[in-house]
């Protein structure tokens, strides 16, 4: 039968627009499936603010009457005026080993795409930097993280088939915590502290991040604005951001580096246990079990991996050695909770004042993500 391609109109056919991602890789070992709820919020259009700048469609493929595919169009409109450039991005694309499957999509797809005056698409690309980036090309046996999807080895094949080139590669550390913090590292902090008159700040109760929450992603927007595909946070979306994160953090996993003079945030770690396992017994739902694997995951038990989730310091402070005093104060952190490796974020390969800061550290490159781009 001929795969046909229907956009999604309504609720029930966005749910399974989220769901199909969850189906196509049951029972895989290194699948980790996000939320259905949070993929559900990130795609409406009400609830998002991203939508203030963007717009999207969202396309499944049926072939038998069954799913078989998915990918989401995208046009952030503030990300092309920054890059100056008239680019959509794909996203949530998943599909069956299957040519027809594939070229359908990404020709409806790209047909929105020029019809809405796009003469390129990116991708894989979410509306926001926090939203999910890359292509897995390399590392198809390591267990995935929160923060990144898993892709069949068959994706890459099928989208550089259909013209797609490389437009910039991310790369994943897992980093071995080491028993006490480097020597040279703590004699870097310790200068660094004095030097620019800095502080570390910590936190005992939750109440005491709220006043900090906005400067938090206030500063993202600033350490992050000169990256690949970046677009300035909204005040509505650092609003949606604070709500959704702040509350499932662990307070003795943040880290503020702050002026003395004036409590400025110019650095910030925030860092997590891995929810990698709880998240596949999750299986997707917090009901009626799913809530138990994750509040077990972020505050019971022993735990190997903590995930590095966020890193970022002010440009100003940049190359100043402010990332030492992060992992300074968070190392005997980690060896009190019990960990063994951290796991980096995916990080641009051609990032290197952030890969640099690994060079103190026993490390090993573990994953590679993909970002394409192909001219219409």
């Amino acid at each position: 039968m001929a795969v046909k391609i229907i956009e999604v109109q309504d609720y029930s056919m966005l749910k399974a627009f989220v769901e199909f991602n969850i189906k196509l890789y049951e029972g895989h070992p290194y699948h980790v499936p996000g939320l259905v709820m949070d993929e559900q919020m990130t795609l409406d259009r009400k609830k998002n603010p991203a939508f203030e700048f963007c717009e999207s469609i969202y396309f499944l493929a049926y072939l038998d009457n069954r799913i078989v595919g998915r990918i989401a169009g995208i046009i952030n409109h503030r990300a092309n005026e920054t890059w100056n450039q008239r680019y959509a991005r794909f996203s949530f694309v998943d599909f069956i080993d299957d040519v027809e499957v594939v070229d359908a999509l990404f020709g409806a797809v790209e047909g929105w795409a020029v019809s809405k005056g796009m003469n390129g698409i990116q991708g894989p690309l979410g509306f926001t930097d926090l939203d999910h980036e890359g292509l897995l090309v390399w590392g198809f046996d390591r267990l995935g993280t929160m923060a990144t999807v898993y892709s069949f080895p068959y994706y890459m094949h099928h989208i550089e088939r259909l013209g797609y080139k490389k437009d910039q590669d991310w790369q994943e550390f897992l980093v071995k915590i080491p028993s006490e913090i480097p020597e040279k590292y703590r004699r870097i902090a310790e200068i660094v502290l004095q030097k620019y008159n800095l502080k570390i700040k910590k936190f005992k109760r939750t109440r005491e991040i709220w006043p900090y929450a906005r400067r938090i992603f206030e500063l993202w927007n600033e350490a992050y604005k000169p990256l690949y595909g970046y677009s300035a946070l909204s005040s509505r979306q650092i609003d949606y951001y604070i709500k959704m994160y702040i509350p499932m953090l662990r307070l003795e996993q943040i880290t503020l580096i702050v002026r003395e003079s004036d409590d400025a945030v110019i650095g910030i770690g925030i860092t997590l246990p891995s929810l990698s396992n709880a998240l596949r017994k999750a299986k997707g739902k917090l009901l009626p079990f799913g809530w138990f694997h994750l509040l077990r995951a972020l505050y019971g038990g022993k735990k190997e991996v903590v995930d590095l989730y966020i890193i970022g310091v002010h440009p100003e402070y940049q190359n100043r050695g402010v990332n030492a005093l992060m992992f300074y104060d968070l190392i005997p952190i980690f060896n009190k909770i019990g960990y063994k490796y951290a796991e980096s974020n995916p990080e641009l390969e051609i990032n290197i004042k952030m890969q640099s800061q690994w060079d103190y550290f026993e490390r090993e490159h573990i994953k590679t993500r993909r970002a394409y781009i192909k001219h219409l």
